[in-house]
């Protein structure tokens, strides 16, 4: 038997259990990986709780979780390519990841690079892939200024970085604790709250071209009021902003493919991409490490431990 976090109504963390499973049989294409590290991810307390019912519905008993690094522990009829052994980065797409071993189709899973962390490894789909595709969505070209709200989380923080690879001037929206961070990638911190207006347009005096909402909370209709074209606007949570303003919603979905993934796990192994390490927990912690991340005021991720 292998340990899996279920829960079987929607509700707040307390719904969170770590219960025992059938140990997962690999078929055809498939590979069984035990896993090493599983980050954990805003989107999935969401879930959780319901509230993105109409989007992505949950079907109980649920699993949860779509990070993981591993390995391989058994491969399934037709595999080639991969090794009982080897150690493997990868995202699944039927919320299993957070458990000791997961069940995923081979071409879902890359060779972890020699110089990437596990932690850094388990944490890297959602989030990165999902930086990746916001910062595609906004076009951003050299000489550019673009501001980033939630700049310090475990998404912003890779997008104000994959940002700034492009020779773009970048502002990021953070609480001041997080500043000193931001300064050492090369971006100009900004502190959120009241006069936040204001300090954007003193920060950039002649205009914001595009803006990278990953925090929601009115930043979109922030971002159209400084003059920003909606096609140049990213949200990748206020779906509602979507709707009213017509601003783009490109995230996880637009760029969940092991091509990306491993490219981004290349720049992470070469210390290019920075992938901050909020916390770890043990797997049996899951309740405990979703209230840090609830807690809205994490740097980087947060990462199980089955």
């Amino acid at each position: 038997m292998s340990q899996a976090v279920r829960f079987d109504r929607y509700g707040d963390i307390d719904v969170l259990e770590v219960v025992e499973v059938p140990d997962p049989v690999p078929g055809p294409g498939e590979v069984v990986v035990a896993v090493v590290a599983a980050g954990i991810n805003p989107g999935e307390a969401k879930i959780r709780e319901g509230a993105l019912h109409e989007r992505w519905p949950a079907t109980f008993p649920s699993g949860e979780g779509s990070d993981f690094a591993g390995r391989v522990i058994a491969l399934g009829a037709g595999v080639s390519g991969i090794e009982v052994g080897g150690e493997v980065l990868g995202f699944v797409e039927n919320r299993s990841s957070h458990a000791s071993q997961v069940v995923v189709p081979a071409d879902q899973v890359t060779p972890k690079p020699a110089g990437l962390s596990w932690d850094v490894a388990g944490a890297l789909f959602v989030a990165g892939t999902t930086a990746f595709a916001a910062v595609r969505a906004v076009s951003p070209e050299a000489g550019d200024t673009v501001a980033v709200s939630g700049a310090s989380g475990g998404v912003g923080s890779l997008v104000v970085q994959l940002l700034r690879a492009r020779d773009v001037t970048v502002i990021g929206i953070a609480g001041p604790a997080k500043h000193e961070w931001l300064r050492s990638k090369g971006v100009t911190p900004v502190a959120y709250g009241d006069g936040l207006a204001e300090r954007l347009r003193a920060a950039a005096p002649d205009g914001i071209d595009a803006f990278v909402d990953t925090y929601g909370s009115g930043y979109v209709e922030l971002a159209v009021e400084l003059g920003v074209q909606p096609e140049r606007i990213n949200t990748i949570i206020d779906f509602a902003a979507v709707e009213k303003f017509g601003v783009k919603a490109e995230g996880n979905a637009a760029a969940d493919t092991i091509d990306v993934l491993a490219e981004l796990a290349d720049l992470a192994a070469a210390g290019t991409l920075e992938v901050p390490i909020a916390a770890t927990y043990p797997l049996a912690r899951v309740r405990d490490a979703f209230r840090e991340l609830e807690g809205d005021h994490t740097h980087g991720k947060i990462v199980l431990h089955p």
